[in-house]
């Protein structure tokens, strides 16, 4: 197994983060270059796909003959549901999306879910955490792993290099700034690893240094 370090290019191989109890393989599909995260409980096998984003074969062929049980859509924009129609018709999966954001995904949400729901698979847990900004109902998902440091699945409201894209709007800018600050920063440690929606993964710590230039700039 190569040694994961989070850096997928469409048309590439896919990349899987091994940890104690959760396997977390990462690929990038699309015209946006979307990352999805396949992520499977060792114990069981039970798995969750993290943004169905686009070339939907490509991302059935990650799954496997194993299925996936849920389809979780980071927020409401169109590149992270272009293939959800098809996995969802391939795999008979149930649907998850934030409450705020349900509208605007094509395909129905069995699950609409806000901050502090917990999404189960195998004997494993994922934390929804809302993130107003970027999209009325972003959500970003945790996976606080009892042995090791936390995982953070954060889409597009949290890349190296700052907060999700608010299109010059203080308001967004400002209360996405306020989520990411209050709910991961003030909450979760340095070594927190951070899986966005497009491009490299990072640390909180790699990040936590930056916020007060974030601001200043206002992007």
């Amino acid at each position: 197994m190569t040694e994961y370090h989070g850096n997928v290019h469409v048309g590439g191989p896919a990349q899987t983060h091994e940890l104690a109890k959760l396997m977390i393989t990462k690929v990038a599909v699309g015209p946006g270059n979307n990352n999805a995260y396949l992520l499977r409980s060792r114990l069981t096998d039970e798995q969750v796909l993290i943004d169905a984003a686009d070339e939907a074969e490509t991302l059935l062929k990650v799954i496997g003959e194993g299925g996936i049980s849920r389809v979780i859509t980071t927020h409401q924009h169109g590149d992270h549901w272009q293939a959800l129609a098809e996995v969802v018709a391939r795999t008979s999966a149930v649907t998850v999306a934030g409450r705020d954001d349900a509208e605007g995904i094509p395909v129905p949400t069995d699950e609409p879910v806000t901050d502090g729901d917990r999404i189960h698979f195998g004997e494993l847990t994922l934390e929804v955490i809302t993130l107003v900004g970027h999209t009325p109902g972003s959500i970003a998902l945790l996976y606080d792993d009892p042995t090791g440091p936390p995982h953070l699945f954060t889409g597009d409201s949290l890349f190296p290099g700052g907060v999700g894209n608010t299109r010059g709007v203080k308001e967004n800018f400002d209360s996405l700034l306020h989520d990411v600050e209050t709910k991961l920063f003030a909450r979760l440690p340095d070594e927190t690893w951070v899986y966005p929606g497009h491009g490299a993964d990072t640390t909180l710590g790699t990040e936590r240094p930056h916020l007060n230039e974030w601001r200043e700039r206002g992007w």
